[in-house]
């Protein structure tokens, strides 16, 4: 398995859970502390921690020191690079089902 193949996995295990994907959306709209991330959740701060951790091991999400703040921050490049993945694969069935639409319409007019 390659170290790209690796990376994909680890990102797309990651946001296979609810909660994980509810974050990444949040940070969509900017950076957040822990405290902010776990909000919107009635689960406690460390198992928020624990989903950014996994998040971060991803590489879908960073932190940084700000004062005594650690924000997080999404990680554009790493969802640009799934975005990229899932478009390959969605051109070539899309290609196909363009020629099976090419096939039926042909079946279709060829009806008596």
């Amino acid at each position: 398995m390659s170290a790209d193949d690796d990376r994909l996995d680890r990102a797309f295990l990651a946001l296979a859970d609810p909660v994980r994907r509810r974050i990444v959306a949040r940070l969509s709209r900017g950076p957040a502390t822990v405290n902010e991330l776990a909000e919107p959740f009635e689960i406690t701060l460390q198992a928020v921690s624990k989903h950014i951790r996994v998040l971060e091991q991803a590489g879908l999400v960073t932190r940084t020191r700000d004062a005594q703040r650690r924000p997080v921050h999404l990680a554009p490049a790493a969802l640009e690079e799934l975005t990229a993945w899932i478009d390959r694969y969605r051109l070539v069935h899309e290609s196909r089902f363009r020629s099976l639409d090419a096939v039926l319409g042909e079946m279709q007019e060829k009806k008596p």
